[in-house]
């Protein structure tokens, strides 16, 4: 193991410390740009394994790493990319400069980026299918402007199976996998007895 690489690990840590800046504008919600990679990568998983002919570790590595650069650059919402420009391809092969690996993460970057492969595309969705996500969760918790944020939201799906998931996502309430309504826990506990005492 080389130092480069233990510095390069010390580098990618820095995504745990750096905001997704979307949220400030949108006004509730927040994240930490590792905190998007890491369901992005689990959703790239779900969408290649339902996707006949995908290499579903190519996806799940290419949303992993799409957003590296971000540890230099910082995360740029849409406002801040009207004025300003990052060199994300530069970013990308300082970090992994003299890495064994180096060279992967840079073709993988840019198999992302440019969207021309299945893998790309599945990726691009699972990016955007997190995004979706947590507004819809935003939405649920009373943000009401997270509603105009889905719409545009939704539009960018590529795939058909990421189409379907983004339409699941809308009409699925984001409590609904813990909040068993069906039940008298909420009243009686978790034993279901009513106390007699």
């Amino acid at each position: 193991m080389t130092k480069k690489t233990i510095e390069f690990l010390f580098e990618v840590g820095m995504l745990k410390k750096t905001p997704r800046t979307g949220y400030q504008f949108l006004g509730s919600g927040g994240e930490s740009v590792a905190d998007h990679s890491f369901r992005t990568a689990v959703i790239g998983y779900v969408l290649a394994s339902q996707e006949p002919g995908a290499d579903r570790n190519k996806v799940v590595l290419m949303c992993l790493f799409h957003d590296f650069p971000e540890a230099r650059t910082g995360d740029h919402n849409y406002v801040n990319k009207k004025y300003v420009k990052t060199d994300e391809e530069r970013a990308v092969q300082d970090q992994v400069r003299e890495l064994s690996f180096g060279d992967e993460i840079v073709d993988l970057f840019r198999e992302f980026n440019g969207c021309d492969t299945l893998e790309a595309r599945l990726a691009k969705d699972a990016d955007q299918l997190d995004l979706i996500l947590e507004l819809k969760g935003q939405l649920d918790s009373g943000n009401p402007n997270a509603k105009d944020w889905l719409s545009y939201a939704v539009k960018r799906m590529i795939t058909d199976g990421a189409k379907q998931m983004a339409q699941e996502i809308l009409t699925t309430n984001s409590s609904d996998w813990w909040f068993d309504k069906k039940t008298d826990w909420w009243v009686n506990g978790p034993d279901n007895k009513m106390d007699k005492k």
